[in-house]
């Protein structure tokens, strides 16, 4: 069953990603019809993030006491309808309402997933399992930039979107139908039952007390966050500006910038599986935390510093992208060990602390989109959005050498 589970969570990932990455491609377009200016459109793709991440601790608190299955039906629900009415927006107010909002509605999908990870899935397996997502992360990301350039010209930009609520609405009536229908609570045999059931009660038993001021004062937590602030920041360059970067530094139109940023996303979905299987390959040969989980995603990180900062000198668009292929590989990749830390460092209240790492990501990447929208205003210059993009994935290798990925946050069994 946890495999099944699996599945429709990947699935679910997919759809989110291509909603979420579908206002890349047309924003010279949407600008032009709604008279934006691209510091107004920065705008539009920061308030979707700052709605996700404001919506993080609300909805992993819903996971928490409702179940992450029905809690997902009624996200997938919510965050499609609204997908589709982003078409109906005729000027910036009403186009930033309706984005931010999906952003919100999205916001529960990862922590119902990683709670039910962590419910269902052995510790040597959870990095596989997290890394299945960010696979599909980066899949429906690329799938995004590719699909919506060819949809572009026979279908307008309020079509696509129309289009793009469909899956999610399909997928919430099948998943609500085909896994099985949460039974009322038995009395706990053992852990492990406990573990395997907790997924899909409803409700779920309440966990005990705990001193929540950990989240916000503990040093490794603050840690995690930090790491995924600049992590987030920096990936969110693929979701949001990178195929106005192709048009803008060099001279692309709309479908061939969007089949080339396709490429980036496309390669980060193997780094997130490839990072998960190596992780826990590691963790289970050697039983050491600090090397699979820290060491990984350091050299990870350096990489992805590097290959940016390449980039940044790189002339020919294939020879950009092929660097950047690099950059999101290992991005992704080292994202894996954040999704596994979370896991561990959340016990029985995983949906919650999964949920306050995302918030910290997704403010940072709230502020990518506003930061380039700045940079371009005042230097001209859309090459500067790699600067930014390289420093952020240093400066998160640093937070990693510092993390310690052992132990848990709560200490104490939950009653």
């Amino acid at each position: 069953m946890r495999y099944t589970l699996l599945s429709f969570l990947c699935l679910a990932t997919v759809i989110a990603y291509i909603q979420r990455s579908a206002l890349g491609v047309p924003s010279k377009t949407i600008e032009g019809e709604l008279g934006l200016s691209p510091r107004d459109m920065g705008l539009v793709m920061s308030v979707w993030y700052w709605a996700y991440a404001l919506g993080q601790l609300p909805a992993g608190w819903l996971a928490d006491r409702l179940g992450s299955k029905p809690a997902l039906v009624l996200f997938a629900v919510t965050w499609s309808a609204l997908t589709g009415m982003v078409g109906l927006a005729t000027g910036l107010p009403g186009l930033l309402l309706l984005w931010g909002l999906m952003g919100c509605a999205q916001a529960g999908i990862f922590p119902c997933c990683t709670k039910a990870i962590g419910s269902t899935f052995p510790r040597t397996e959870q990095a596989i399992a997290s890394g299945m997502l960010a696979c599909c992360m980066s899949f429906g990301a690329a799938l995004a930039q590719k699909v919506t350039g060819l949809l572009l010209g026979p279908l307008s930009w309020q079509q696509v979107f129309g289009l793009y609520a469909i899956p999610g609405l399909v997928w919430a009536i099948v998943f609500a139908l085909v896994v099985p229908r949460p039974e009322p609570p038995k009395p706990i045999i053992s852990k492990t039952e406990a573990d395997l059931d907790d997924w899909a009660a409803l409700p779920p038993p309440t966990p005990a007390p705990a001193p929540w001021s950990k989240l916000v004062c503990d040093g490794q937590m603050q840690l995690l966050c930090i790491q995924q602030f600049l992590r987030a920041s920096a990936v969110a360059f693929f979701y949001t500006w990178f195929p106005r970067f192709l048009q803008e530094t060099r001279h692309l139109g709309e479908q061939e910038a969007g089949a080339l940023a396709a490429w980036p996303p496309f390669v980060g979905m193997f780094g997130g599986l490839l990072g998960g299987v190596c992780s826990d390959w590691l963790l289970h040969r050697t039983g050491n935390p600090r090397l699979s989980r820290q060491g990984l995603t350091i050299a990870a990180m350096v990489t992805s510093a590097g290959t940016g900062l390449a980039a940044y000198f790189a002339a020919d668009p294939s020879v950009v992208v092929a660097l950047l292929c690099v950059a999101a590989f290992c991005g992704m990749a080292g994202g894996v060990s954040a999704y596994s830390l979370a896991i561990t460092f959340g016990g029985k209240r995983v949906a919650t602390v999964f949920a306050t790492m995302n918030m910290s990501g997704n403010v940072g990447a709230a502020m990518f989109p506003l930061a380039v929208g700045f940079l371009v205003s005042v230097t001209g210059d859309w090459s500067t959005a790699l600067l930014l993009f390289a420093g952020l994935f240093a400066v998160d290798a640093v937070c990693w050498v510092f993390l310690n990925p052992k132990g848990t946050l709560f200490d104490e069994e939950p009653k």
